[in-house]
C-alpha cells in the first residue's frame, strides 16, 4: 500500500470535532476502543484539555485537515509511575496501514524522550479469534513500532456480545538510573 506523508503538530481544542469524528468510527463499529458510546464534541473536548495539561497531543494532518491522533496520558496517578505513559492512536478508516500510524507514534515517542518519559504502554483490545470487530492489527502495529508484550487480562472487554482480551504492551525509551530526573511534565494554559 502506497505511503502517505502527513504534518505532524500539536492539536489545538478546535481539532475535537475532527478528532471525535475518527474516533467516532472505532467505538461504533470496532473493539478497538471498549467504549461503548461516542462521546460528545464537548465531552471529546474536556478530554483533549486534561491531557494536554501535562502531555502532548499529536495530529497528522494531510491536505489541511486532520486525518489521525495520538497522544500520552497517565498511566497510573502515584508520583513513582510519573516516567511511565500510556499511549494512544487513531487513524481516519480510510488511510489506515499507509504510515501515518508510524509517523504519529514517532513524533510522539520523541516528544516524551524529550519530557523524561521511559516507559510507553499501550492498552490493547485482543481477539481469541479475529473478527468483524477486532483483529490483531493493533499489536502488529505495537510489535513494528519496538514494544513487547508484557500481560494480558482474559475475557475482560464484552461488547457487541463477545467477550474479548487485553494486552498491555510495553517500550522502554530511556534510561533508568537511580537518581532518576523529574519529568518535565508540560504546562500550558487552556483556552
Amino acid at each position: 500500500m502506497e505511503q502517505t506523508s502527513v504534518i505532524i503538530r500539536p492539536a489545538s481544542l478546535e481539532d475535537a470535532k475532527a478528532l471525535q469524528r475518527i474516533y467516532a468510527y472505532y467505538v461504533e463499529h470496532t473493539v478497538i476502543t471498549f467504549e461503548y458510546e461516542v462521546p460528545t464534541v464537548k465531552e471529546f473536548r474536556d478530554r483533549m484539555a486534561k491531557i494536554m495539561e501535562k502531555y502532548p497531543y499529536l495530529v497528522a494532518e494531510l491536505e489541511g485537515r486532520p486525518v489521525g491522533y495520538a497522544y500520552a496520558g497517565t498511566f497510573k496517578t502515584r508520583a513513582a509511575y510519573d516516567w511511565a505513559v500510556e499511549t494512544t492512536v487513531y487513524i481516519d478508516r480510510e488511510l489506515r496501514g499507509r504510515g501515518a500510524g508510524r509517523q504519529l507514534y514517532e513524533a510522539l515517542e520523541a516528544a516524551l524522550r524529550d519530557m523524561g518519559i521511559v516507559n510507553m504502554y499501550a492498552c490493547i483490545g485482543y481477539p481469541e479469534q479475529e473478527d468483524e470487530y477486532l483483529t490483531r492489527t493493533s499489536a502488529e502495529f505495537h510489535e513494528h513500532m519496538g514494544f513487547t508484550l508484557v500481560g494480558r487480562f482474559s475475557n475482560c472487554g464484552y461488547k457487541f456480545g463477545r467477550w474479548y482480551h487485553m494486552i498491555w504492551m510495553e517500550k522502554i525509551i530511556g534510561d533508568h538510573v537511580d537518581d532518576q530526573p523529574t519529568v518535565r511534565f508540560l504546562k500550558k494554559e487552556m483556552n
